[in-house]
């Protein structure tokens, strides 16, 4: 059930949306990106964000969002760029700016993505499925034969993290392949880890805790540091909203001690989308798939660095579950989207179904990545406020399985 404050702070939001949409679509449809007759290559907009949840409570701030071009629209990809300024009663900080740049040709491609955050999060230990928390939940055998206390509920953290990621790609000849490095910088400090009590009798052992423990790694700050091969296939028509084409992603990153990670590792990340259409006359009218793959294929990963759901590049993985809500030294993502025009013959307003699945592994208690599937569904609605470039609002709603369920505000597709 959603609560109250929340429900009355969607409407809201609602209002402003429609509000605006009909300011853009009186102005100028046609003109949307026309100054004084030319093309404008920039557009801006300046998305608020009021929601609420009970991981954040309620959530004030902006989440800008930008198209452009860096070149000659008929051969130069369009470029984006999203942010989030956000604060909230929980008393956390957001702040992100994730970019995808085409410059002129599509010669290269730079992906983007930095982050900082002051904030709270809860975890669940690792895996898919009802042992995903048994590195805690049932507590472990201390050495005089005695058992911690079992952690059955989530366990709550608090952390302060700085992420700055940027990858470069070039365009191979004519074709859509590009290739790249990248460096892949990820901090995590100030961690409080609220359930651990250690004095306890008997003693609280948290999966963080145990986790860190087991592959001899701090407890209250750690550092990711590493470089990137990279390569990638991209021809769809359009980054921000994919009407046709293909996208195909492989990242190997090698975070070696020299470089100032606290253990050396590689972590593998593969990804594919598509798109299949129901409708030649409405390219609109499809269904989307999306997946990928993430793995840790050698040395030790700190706890907040294993692959989780929801800390994709833009964020968007795992709709219904909070952001890290499945954990894992492998983990597995699948979804698919089945998108449609409101409108027979305007394009301003759309709508999704979806549905997603989640599989994680858990090395060190036998979970193995494909032993569950977590699944989570749900619905939409696209408000298009700029045909020409395919910008959306999106506002969608979510449920998944153990009471898990979020609204979700944000601009362009999902993917």
């Amino acid at each position: 059930m959603i609560r109250q404050p929340f429900r009355t702070l969607s409407l809201l939001l609602l209002m402003f949306v429609s509000s605006y949409v009909h300011g853009i679509e009186s102005s100028s449809d046609s003109d949307s990106l026309k100054v004084d007759g030319k093309q404008k290559n920039l557009s801006i907009i300046p998305l608020p964000v009021v929601a609420y949840n009970p991981s954040n409570g309620l959530m004030l701030g902006l989440a800008p969002g930008a198209n452009w071009f860096m070149g000659d629209r008929a051969n130069t990809s369009i470029s984006s760029g999203l942010g989030t300024a956000i604060y909230t009663t929980n008393k956390q900080l957001i702040l992100t700016a994730k970019t995808n740049v085409f410059l002129s040709g599509d010669k290269w491609n730079l992906l983007g993505d930095i982050r900082y955050f002051i904030t709270s999060q809860p975890t669940y230990g690792l895996g898919t499925g009802p042992n995903s928390n048994k590195i805690a939940s049932t507590g472990i055998e201390l050495e005089d034969g005695t058992y911690s206390e079992p952690i059955k509920s989530s366990q709550m953290m608090e952390f302060r993290f700085f992420r700055f990621h940027e990858t470069v790609l070039k365009r191979h000849h004519m074709t859509r392949f590009f290739y790249g490095l990248g460096y892949h910088l990820d901090i995590h400090s100030a961690i409080t880890d609220n359930l651990l009590d250690e004095t306890a009798d008997p003693p609280v052992y948290t999966s963080h805790y145990l986790y860190q423990r087991a592959i001899g790694m701090p407890l209250d700050n750690y550092t990711t540091s590493g470089v990137s091969v990279n390569f990638l296939y991209d021809s769809r028509d359009n980054s921000i909203n994919p009407y046709s084409g293909r996208y195909a992603f492989v990242n190997l990153r090698v975070n070696p001690e020299f470089l100032g990670s606290d253990k050396s590792s590689s972590i593998l990340w593969l990804e594919y989308r598509d798109y299949v259409h129901f409708d030649s006359k409405r390219p609109r009218h499809l269904l989307g798939f999306w997946t990928y793959g993430w793995f840790v294929t050698s040395g030790d990963v700190p706890y907040l660095d294993l692959p989780s759901v929801g800390w994709d590049q833009f964020g968007r993985s795992g709709r219904a579950y909070t952001q890290g809500r499945f954990r894992g030294e492998d983990l597995w993502y699948g979804e698919t989207e089945y998108r449609f025009p409101l409108q027979k013959q305007k394009e301003t307003l759309g709508a999704v179904v979806f549905l997603n699945l989640t599989a994680a592994s858990n090395r060190l208690n036998d979970i193995q990545l494909f032993d569950y599937l977590n699944y989570a569904f749900g619905a939409g609605l696209r408000i298009m406020i700029n045909k020409k470039s395919r910008t959306n609002i999106n506002l969608d709603y979510a449920i998944g399985q153990y009471g898990q369920h979020g609204f979700y505000l944000g601009l362009n597709e999902v993917f």
